[in-house]
């Protein structure tokens, strides 16, 4: 059963429907802006960006563009947020259908290529905004806040993965849990994302192949390409 009237005028808590339909106009003014904040960004740079620019290329006031997220850092971590996601839906890395995939799949190399399907869909979206991000850190206490958050996240993914796959496979020896964690999260970052296939030119595809054969062979004794099936 769903939550709403069947007859519409007011919802279970009683609150007029028209309510909804000004939460919807506003959720839809945050993606106006977070688009128009996205495109800015990757285009011309975070500290040049103003909340005018902004507001202007999203069609809005400025006030609004306070209103609805207080600065320009929030602005980010919001733009941030909906590019890594794909959605608005509020829902962690973790429960995203493709780890949860990735996490019961009872084949190590299975696990493995739909973790790096997962970080590769996420960074045809979120990659050039992340490097912005990485960019201004440096100079920006706001933004080295954001960029060390979005680091400790990798990492606790990361060592989600790992556990699970050391679950169907044995580690190599010597290799800790945090290291193959920390292993994972450099080959699967953003910053080698872009070296790779923004800088030196490299295929998505070829991206995916090469870091499923290097998970495979830093963080198992597998061989690096899975067997074939056995013959009929």
């Amino acid at each position: 059963m769903s939550g709403r009237s069947p007859r519409g005028g007011r919802g279970v808590a009683g609150a007029p429907e028209r309510e909804d339909g000004r939460a919807a106009r506003a959720r839809g003014t945050r993606a106006r802006i977070v688009a128009a904040a996205t495109g800015l960004f990757t285009s011309t740079g975070y500290t040049v960006t103003s909340i005018g620019a902004i507001a202007a290329a999203a069609g809005v006031g400025e006030q609004t563009v306070y209103y609805a997220f207080g600065t320009k850092k929030a602005v980010l971590a919001a733009a941030l947020d909906r590019a890594v996601a794909g959605d608005d839906e509020p829902r962690p890395t973790l429960e995203r259908p493709w780890a949860l995939d990735a996490l019961a799949d009872p084949d190590p190399y299975g696990q493995l290529r739909r973790q790096v399907a997962g970080a590769g869909d996420i960074y045809l979206r979120a990659a050039a905004l992340l490097d912005v991000v990485r960019s201004a850190a440096t100079t920006d206490p706001d933004l080295a806040e954001v960029w060390s958050a979005n680091i400790r996240q990798r990492l606790a993914v990361q060592r989600v993965f790992v556990e699970a796959l050391a679950r169907k496979t044995p580690l190599p020896q010597g290799l800790t849990a945090e290291e193959a964690a920390d292993v994972a999260m450099a080959l699967l970052s953003p910053e080698t994302y872009n070296l790779l296939v923004r800088e030196r030119g490299w295929e998505h595809a070829r991206w995916q192949e090469w870091a499923v054969t290097a998970l495979t062979g830093l963080l198992t004794t597998l061989p690096a390409v899975p067997p074939p099936p056995p013959a009929d």
